[in-house]
């Protein structure tokens, strides 16, 4: 423990990632009966902010864990049968199916033709603000966890699902949800055994919860890289769905362009399931609407993809201001400590700006106007064309041309 009362980060050295679990005795030893100490705060305020985060220890378990979940997958399909699944494993399924059921309560409502978030989103978010604590307390050995680190879990939990305020959602949200996995890890209720479950159960149930908050609320890229990005909305589901098509003896990078094995596979393989996902909301080939993805299919191998999209995780969303100012530090997961203030007054740095929201934003690094600007969701934009063309008359979300 250090001389503050946080709770040390593992040395990468003495603790690579993905070689054990992050249980040992520095962790047991560090005073998880303790009474909470102070809650997170964001501290990426500035680019000298963010490379010391870059530098940091946190930073390194972040990545660390990403890759070693990554590796884990190498091969697996969704639908093996064979996974290890532990109490808590089970336990988050349980909380994941919790939020299911609140969904459930809170229909979309009548947006008056509007393309951007439906306001029912903030009854459905401060439904889940209100029990997600009561869901986490719910999970196996929580109770080993001090009040503090309870608390912890539950701010990470309770930004993964979108921004209330906007009714958007982005990268730093699916962060969130990698930040809250990786707590329980490094509090010793998680192993690396859990690794493959993570991803192919409880990470692809967490999309899956996504993905109808996306379709039913119409939630708002937030930062989107509209057509330049892999997605309007997650990172994640690529890098680990190009790990499990690694040695695949058929499916090559350039089988995304073929229907039949997209829709065949898209079970099986998280990759497939999200190009099968994007064609169903856009229109025109993968090569107009996402052309960052057909660029993709031209790489030779698998592992070459694999290798690309962690590279892209650490330089496109680790490293970029506008998302890793929401990054938020405590005890499991702390900001170092650095002599830089705490006042934020990035204003003065040149090419920085603070919109509106007070949220950072970096001259060449992604959307500017990502906060002021709205980005229409792809779903509502849809549906506005399935109103006007009697061809869509079922209502249902259909292909639309990408514009």
């Amino acid at each position: 423990m250090a001389p503050d009362g946080r709770l040390l980060p593992l040395e990468s050295s003495e603790h690579p990632a993905g070689s054990q679990s992050l249980s040992d005795s520095s962790i047991q030893a560090s005073g998880l009966h303790e009474e909470p100490e102070r809650a997170l705060t964001k501290r990426v305020l500035s680019m000298a902010h963010l490379q010391v985060f870059i530098a940091s220890p946190t930073h390194q378990q972040l990545v660390g864990f990403v890759e070693a979940l990554d590796a884990a997958v190498v091969g697996i399909p969704l639908t093996a049968t064979d996974l290890h699944m532990s109490p808590l494993v089970n336990g988050l399924l349980d909380l994941l199916s919790k939020v299911e059921q609140t969904i459930e309560r809170f229909p979309a409502a009548e947006n008056g033709g509007s393309r951007f978030g439906n306001p029912a989103f903030r009854e459905l978010y401060d439904a889940l603000q209100e029990n997600i604590t009561k869901y986490l307390l719910e999970l196996p050995d929580i109770m080993r966890a001090n009040s503090t680190a309870r608390a912890e879990l539950a701010a990470y939990l309770s930004e993964s699902w979108g921004n209330r305020t906007r009714i958007d959602y982005g990268s730093g949200h699916e962060l969130n949800f990698m930040c809250f996995l990786l707590s329980l890890q490094l509090l010793g209720l998680l192993t690396v055994q859990d690794h493959p479950a993570l991803v192919l159960r409880v990470f692809w149930r967490y999309l899956n919860i996504m993905r109808t908050l996306q379709s039913t609320y119409w939630l708002e890229p937030a930062g989107s890289h509209g057509v330049w990005g892999l997605d309007d909305y997650h990172s994640l589901p690529f890098l680990f769905g190009a790990a499990q098509l690694i040695g695949h003896k058929h499916i090559k990078p350039k089988s995304i362009h073929s229907a039949d094995i997209v829709n065949e596979y898209s079970k099986d393989y998280i990759y497939l399931s999200c190009i099968k996902f994007i064609n169903s909301v856009k229109t025109a080939g993968l090569r107009w609407h996402s052309p960052m993805l057909d660029d993709i299919s031209g790489v030779k191998t698998w592992e070459k993809v694999n290798s690309g999209m962690i590279k892209m995780f650490k330089a496109e969303v680790l490293a970029k201001l506008p998302v890793a100012q929401h990054i938020m530090f405590g005890t499991l997961l702390p900001f170092p400590q650095t002599t830089l203030s705490d006042a934020g007054n990035t204003v003065h740095e040149e090419g920085v700006s603070r919109d509106a929201h007070g949220h950072i934003h970096v001259r060449g690094q992604g959307i500017e106007e990502c906060c002021g600007i709205p980005v229409p969701s792809a779903f509502a934009a849809a549906k506005e064309v399935s109103a006007r063309t009697p061809l869509f008359a079922s209502g249902a979300v259909k292909r639309i041309p990408f514009d």
